[in-house]
């Protein structure tokens, strides 16, 4: 049987969601990953080895409202176990939110349609204490209304190699990037962005170009032409990963999962 199950966890301690050793095998590099601790768990409460597939990977030190994966198994176990059951014995900093028996054919990466990221970043003179592993920190004056009128020139579907890692392996560089907002609530300014999927660190790369404009070093246009050159060395330097969260995929509503991951 089939299930997808929602994943809420802080990636401050972990090197990221990939797994970065064989199933079953301890991790000789000494690095702990998202991936093996939700796969640990859950075999303990099957009791046989488990695999996950996920949504979206997401880097070291990047947090998730609400991954999505899902994983078969012939263990019978109601939902509510496998959330319960997972989640003890989990770290403090990964929980499961949900389980829901799926079709066959669902996939947590191909059945989504889109994804989202939110990037929070506290604009003051003085670095953050409380929450800190969730947001970044400029301490120059950030424009936010700049910062979104230049975003919009993303909006649709380009190639975005300006905004890609040199690590990154995909493919090819086209992506429908779907919406992209920056507002300021108080000290705080945030970047919320909804594509039908993101290349490695893109997000991260938008913002770090986002922000030499938000100071006014560059003009809102720049970032415009940043993504018809396609050169990535021209571009602004890759945002920390501390204020980055997934927010979670988007699924049709077919697929019948909960309201917060459907379209």
């Amino acid at each position: 049987m089939r299930f997808a199950l929602g994943v809420e966890y802080d990636g401050s301690g972990f090197s990221g969601w990939q797994r970065l050793h064989r199933p079953g095998e301890p991790d000789r590099r000494g690095e702990p990953t998202v991936q093996a601790a939700v796969e640990d768990a859950l075999s303990f409460v099957a009791g046989t080895r488990i695999d996950v597939t996920c949504a979206g990977r997401t880097d070291a030190g990047v947090h998730a409202a609400c991954q999505v994966v899902h994983f078969d198994t012939d263990a019978v176990r109601e939902p509510r176990g496998w959330v319960l059951g997972t989640t003890s014995r989990l770290p403090e900093a990964i929980c499961t939110l949900w389980c829901v028996p799926v079709a066959d054919d669902f996939s947590a990466r191909f059945s989504a349609r889109a994804r989202r990221y939110r990037y929070r970043i506290l604009n003051r003179a003085v670095r953050p204490a409380l929450q800190r592993q969730v947001l970044s920190w400029e301490r120059r004056p950030l424009d936010a209304g700049a910062m979104h009128r230049a975003a919009q020139a993303l909006v649709g579907e380009h190639d975005f190699s300006a905004f890609r890692t040199v690590h990154c392996q995909a493919p090819h560089a086209r992506r429908d990037l779907q919406q992209i907002q920056v507002s300021r609530s108080g000290e705080v300014v945030e970047v919320e962005v909804q594509a039908n999927a993101f290349l490695h660190h893109m997000v991260r790369n938008i913002v770090g170009s986002l922000l030499p404009i938000g100071r006014g070093e560059q003009p809102e246009d720049w970032l415009a032409g940043l993504l018809a050159g396609r050169d990535r060395t021209v571009a602004g330097p890759t945002a920390p990963p501390d204020g980055l969260v997934f927010v979670g995929p988007r699924y049709p509503p077919q697929c019948g999962l909960p309201a917060e991951v459907t379209m």
